[in-house]
């Protein structure tokens, strides 16, 4: 037997069963035995006073009531009946399970393994168990065509023919002494056949340590070879030129921003590309920082591109640019732009009179040409896919990259997902500003709320209304945007000038709506989250947000963001009746911080990585084992030690490595 073997050579695999077994993803006797369980249910008996609400578990107890089987629908039916465990009297149901019934025995101890309803005092019957202690047993994904049992049975026989054996180790001595991990071997069968729930432990442990580490080795191999390899552009900047316009700006940088700009300057003044990830909360300052970056690239004789999700943000870039660079070309490239602007920003563009340019995905079509771009920044970078952002580059001669996000991604995110970039973090506001209020009301309190907004409307503030709907839904009872638009006209009245804004509107419609909205010409604007990112209104000064308990956390605190950007003290509103414990602790959280990573480590926990982001468009890894969330200290380690390996300038002789060289062969980074 060898490993690569395909599985159709072992007892009970016919050719249907499998093709069954391949579109799991399993071919060879290594994929079988490297096909680990999701979860384990633990068939050991337990006692209800030790159970939290919705676990699994095996409950004991003596059959106190007949069963009754109760009919209802087309082929639907419910099997119920007490048992009594101590003093405790429990209810038991089956659905669609009649034949049950005859196990079924009142003064009969009975278990039954199945979901705990604390509040009902009742168990969502799943099994009736021969009355034996089973102890811990796994649970694989399997699919139609393929039993539990059946794919156990597999395994087995090939755990039995010696396919463990064949099994090499991928881990360094050094590391499994290090960190006290059992073999691999040992490892593998511990997943399938755990003697108990420490053996399993221990499975898991090192199991989850060689797949996080494995990943980080790759990426550090990859940011390595590409920093060997790939020649950038040298930005020779004028660092006096530099240093005045910094000493000009209306602002003073903050400690993290002048940290974050330094890292910047040096990657770009370096012969090496800069590929670099700029991670700041709401309001941080990250496009002053992008701003001189842009200005350097000047300096130094190369043009800079900055691309935006949307068209309100280009135009408030744009303004931004100008400002702070009067002296300077600053072009603008939309898709709404008009026909006669475009061909003048492009032949521009191409000639070399335009010194910095701000755009949306308009930046990247095939009629774009640069004279000489030397720097590239993505703002919002994780609303672009991969694809678009490379092109952008290719734009070039391999300009120095900038990615910008004010979404704050969690640590463990971060060394993951962006584990091949240098990555910047700007963790402190700047001066002067006040930190929000935020109040959690529920939707039948909104009506105390809003005369004090009407106060603080005719102190000639500016509020906005955020709805998750455009226009009213059956399917889910939310205060749209259009009835709250409605109502807000009609009980403010005249004197209020209300406003509303929405993404199916046109891009010239929204951008005069934002304008006039920035130029004081309304007082209220209700809008969906079309005003989520980057739009900056100082005098704006309270945020209500309904039905907040849809939104996440991230999201929250981007909408959050559009306040509090003056001087003025701002208030967030969540207007919410959650119906969830989960809804209810977000609205909490929110009211108890201002702090965006710590909102992202939280979201994080509670809605997992792939909700965040999903999985495939943000380029995360879906691992066999590992978890991201709650395997944070090993992702750490694993980073740690991979990086390690790369500091070492003797690694490619040095044999405690020989086992990683092997494994990383098809990354040619050890030639």
């Amino acid at each position: 037997m060898k490993l690569t073997d395909s599985i159709q050579y072992l007892k009970g695999v016919g050719p249907k069963s499998l093709e069954k077994y391949q579109k799991l993803g399993i071919y060879t006797i290594e994929d079988l035995i490297c096909y680990f369980p999701f979860r384990y249910d633990d068939f050991a008996s337990r006692s209800i006073f030790e159970l939290m609400d919705g676990e699994r578990a095996t409950i004991v107890g003596e059959v106190v009531t007949p069963a009754n089987v109760q009919f209802y629908g087309f082929k639907k039916n419910r099997l119920s009946f007490k048992i009594k465990q101590e003093e405790a009297v429990i209810s038991v149901s089956f659905f669609n399970q009649p034949y049950l019934a005859d196990k079924v025995e009142v003064g009969k101890t009975i278990a039954i393994y199945g979901k705990w309803d604390a509040k009902k005092t009742a168990i969502m019957g799943m099994k009736i168990l021969p009355q034996v202690d089973n102890g811990f047993q796994p649970v694989y994904h399997v699919m139609q065509g393929v039993k539990q049992n059946n794919l156990v049975a597999l395994i087995k026989t090939a755990i039995d023919a010696g396919a463990i054996e064949l099994l090499e180790e991928s881990l360094p001595p050094y590391l499994l002494e290090k960190y006290r991990l059992i073999g691999r071997r040992e490892a593998v069968l511990g997943m399938h056949f755990p003697l108990d729930e420490e053996a399993h432990k221990q499975a898991m442990r090192r199991l989850k340590f060689e797949e996080l580490f494995y990943f980080q080795l790759k990426l550090q191999a990859l940011r390595f070879k590409e920093k060997k390899l790939t020649v950038g552009i040298r930005i020779s900047y004028d660092e006096k030129l530099v240093e005045a316009k910094i000493n000009q700006l209306p602002f003073e940088l903050t400690n993290a921003q002048n940290m974050a700009l330094t890292e910047i300057l040096t990657d770009m003044s370096s012969v090496s590309h800069m590929n670099r990830l700029l991670q700041g909360d709401v309001g941080s300052g990250k496009t002053a920082v992008a701003s001189v970056a842009m200005y350097a690239a000047y300096t130094g004789g190369y043009q800079s591109a900055m691309m935006v999700p949307t068209e309100i943000l280009a135009n408030q870039h744009l303004e931004s640019l100008q400002t702070l660079f009067p002296e300077l070309n600053v072009g603008l490239l939309t898709s709404g732009m008009k026909p006669a602007l475009k061909r003048q920003t492009l032949e521009e563009l191409e000639n070399g009179t335009i010194d910095m340019i701000v755009g949306t995905h308009a930046l990247i079509q095939d009629s774009v040409s640069y004279n000489n771009l030397g720097l590239v920044i993505t703002d919002e970078q994780h609303r672009f896919g991969v694809n678009q952002r490379k092109v952008l580059r290719e734009k070039g001669m391999n300009p120095d990259v900038l990615m910008m996000t004010a979404t704050p991604i969690p640590r463990t995110l971060a060394i993951t997902t962006f584990g091949d970039m240098d990555v910047s973090i700007i963790d402190e506001l700047p001066a002067g500003r006040i930190p929000i209020t935020t109040r959690w009301v529920k939707h039948e309190q909104l009506e105390q709320v809003l005369p004090w907004i009407k106060e603080e409307l005719d102190k000639k503030a500016q509020v906005y209304f955020i709805s998750p709907l455009i226009e009213e839904s059956e399917a889910l009872d939310l205060k749209n945007a259009q009835d709250l638009y409605q109502e807000l006209t009609d009980y403010f009245g005249q004197d209020i000038n209300v406003a509303l804004l929405h993404g199916r509107m046109k891009p010239d419609e929204k951008d005069s709506i934002m304008d006039d909205f920035k130029n004081k010409n309304y007082d209220v604007l209700v809008s969906t989250t079309v005003i989520e990112v980057g739009v900056n209104v100082p005098n704006a000064t309270i945020m209500v947000i309904m039905d907040a308990d849809r939104f996440g956390l991230s999201q929250l605190h981007q909408l959050r963001g559009r306040v509090g950007r003056g001087s003025k003290k701002s208030y967030a509103i969540l207007v919410a009746n959650p119906k969830t414990d989960q809804g209810k602790q977000r609205m909490k959280i929110m009211t108890e911080t201002n702090n965006g990573f710590v909102l992202a480590e939280e979201d994080l926990k509670m809605r997992g990585s792939g909700e965040i982001f999903g999985t495939r468009q943000s380029g995360l890894p879906e691992f066999a084992v590992a978890d991201l969330v709650n395997d944070y200290n090993i992702v750490e380690v694993a980073r740690k030690e991979a990086q390690k390996v790369f500091e070492d300038k003797n690694w490619d002789t040095n044999p405690d490595y020989q086992v990683l060289r092997n494994n990383l062969s098809e990354i040619d980074v050890f030639d």
